[in-house]
């Protein structure tokens, strides 16, 4: 009798492993990687034209930020 609920007891049957596979690894760090260069790029234009930006500098360089701290993180992360 087993006491296992029936997606590990189907995911068993299959063959599935908890771990994720090693071309979903490389994607990952792939994609983080790009996002990371379109943030910092991002960032050097919005504060090398903040005279055009004026009054928008500030929000424009949070906005470019994001996909940094983005690609940061999924360079970081330890896949499952």
């Amino acid at each position: 009798m087993s006491f296992l609920c029936k997606s590990t007891q189907k995911r068993e049957e299959s063959g599935m492993s908890e771990e994720a596979g090693f071309g979903l690894i490389v994607a990952e760090k792939f994609f983080g990687l790009i996002l990371l260069i379109v943030g910092a790029l991002a960032t050097y234009y919005t504060f090398t034209s903040s005279q055009a930006l004026s009054d928008y500098t500030g929000f424009f360089g949070f906005l470019s930020i994001i996909p940094l701290v983005l690609g940061i993180i999924l360079i970081i992360a330890k896949p499952e």
